[in-house]
């Protein structure tokens, strides 16, 4: 399963700039973690339109983050939204698509816990001439007329380069170099990306010899407790022996940073993320983490948005003129209009730019045993 742009569009220019967190995380939003019955407050007499989110036991982003900008991104196109949260329950995730359905939203803009329940919301929605986005994840298999996401192919090349920095730093010379990568659930098609990506990176290595992959196991529902179990069981069966560690997320970096300091690796072994949370960044500037990724929200929300505004009038030129990309969906053997979002490879020389972005706060990452790196980094 491999994405394929075409093109890439740049939207939300001078919108502020938020972190996604694919993992478990801590949420710096403006928005409370806690649920609500929905977001549809704004009294505009807009078009309505229904956006149901996928959980937030594994990640803060979708409460904390998407939650509030997709809200404010969809009144400032005179929509009416009605936002809610499935907490990661597919039955509740198809309860709430059939309510927002019956209500008669003009357009449905879905993250879903997997591709099945996405593709049955879907087709149900279309049934009753709903126009239906795939929002952050692609429901293969699926009918979504658009999907707005990120490059996540791209975001794994990010993760594979910087893997090869952070060996080429921390383990010069050392051949074959060995890797264990620790992958994100096997049911988000993002995570097959991320894969995707990191292997147009690091198979060459693998292939020539200069790289050995001890083991590359996914980690069911992105779980971080699990993740740190696995990747503890990979380490210790191949005698406490690691270079470096792909992890797909900053949450599953985390417990591996956890494991590799039980046995005084941290620091030596360069670990990936992505991203750019909180504890993510404080991992990277204390150098237990080697990168993290760093991907504007804001602007995915403001894509969705103004998809949805077109197709909320009826406008599916105004909508192909935003999704200027394609993705692959191999399971339903179809390209879906797209829109691709960039991000950006954060090392902890440039940590910088995500708190410049105003988004993380300096004093969210600033702390105590912090406090001279970031003033040594310009970080305030």
């Amino acid at each position: 399963m491999r994405s394929k742009s075409l093109a890439l569009i740049a939207v939300g220019t001078g919108l502020a700039v938020a972190v996604t967190a694919c993992g478990a995380n801590t949420s710096t939003g403006g928005s409370s973690s806690t649920p609500t019955s929905g977001s549809n407050s704004s009294g505009s007499g807009g078009a309505k339109v229904g956006v149901i989110l996928p959980e937030t036991a594994t990640s803060a982003r979708w409460e904390g983050f998407d939650k509030p900008l997709l809200e404010k991104a969809l009144k400032a196109e005179g929509l009416d939204p009605d936002i809610q949260n499935a907490q990661g329950d597919v039955q509740k995730f198809s309860t709430l698509a059939d309510g927002m359905i019956n209500s008669g939203v003009k357009v449905l803009i879905i993250a879903t816990p997997n591709s099945e329940v996405g593709a049955s919301v879907a087709k149900k929605a279309q049934a009753q001439g709903i126009q239906v986005i795939d929002y952050d994840r692609l429901n293969l298999g699926g009918s979504s007329s658009y999907y707005v996401s990120f490059d996540n192919t791209k975001v794994g090349e990010l993760q594979g380069q910087g893997l090869v920095d952070g060996l080429t730093k921390l383990a010069p010379g050392k051949k074959p170099a060995e890797v264990i990568e620790i992958e994100g659930a096997p049911t988000d098609n993002n995570a097959t990306l991320f894969h995707d990506g990191q292997e147009k990176i690091l198979k060459p290595k693998y292939d020539s010899g200069d790289y050995k992959l001890v083991q590359s196991q996914p980690i069911d529902g992105w779980d971080n407790q699990k993740g740190g179990q696995t990747f503890e069981q990979i380490l210790t069966g191949n005698g406490q022996k690691v270079d470096g560690v792909v992890a797909a997320n900053d949450g599953l970096a985390g417990a591996v940073i956890t494991v590799l300091k039980k046995y005084g690796l941290n620091g030596k072994v360069p670990v990936t993320g992505q991203d750019a949370t909180p504890e993510g960044l404080q991992a990277v500037l204390r150098g237990d983490q080697f990168m993290t990724v760093f991907k504007p929200i804001a602007d995915e929300a403001q894509a969705a948005a103004k998809l949805a505004g077109a197709l909320a009038k009826g406008d599916t030129a105004a909508a192909d003129k935003l999704a200027t990309g394609t993705t692959k969906d191999s399971t339903g053997n179809r390209d879906v209009k797209s829109v691709l979002l960039t991000a950006q490879l954060i090392t902890k020389d440039n940590v910088k730019v995500v708190t410049d972005a105003g988004f993380v706060k300096a004093s969210d990452i600033c702390v105590a045993d912090l406090a001279a790196t970031c003033t040594q980094l310009g970080i305030k």
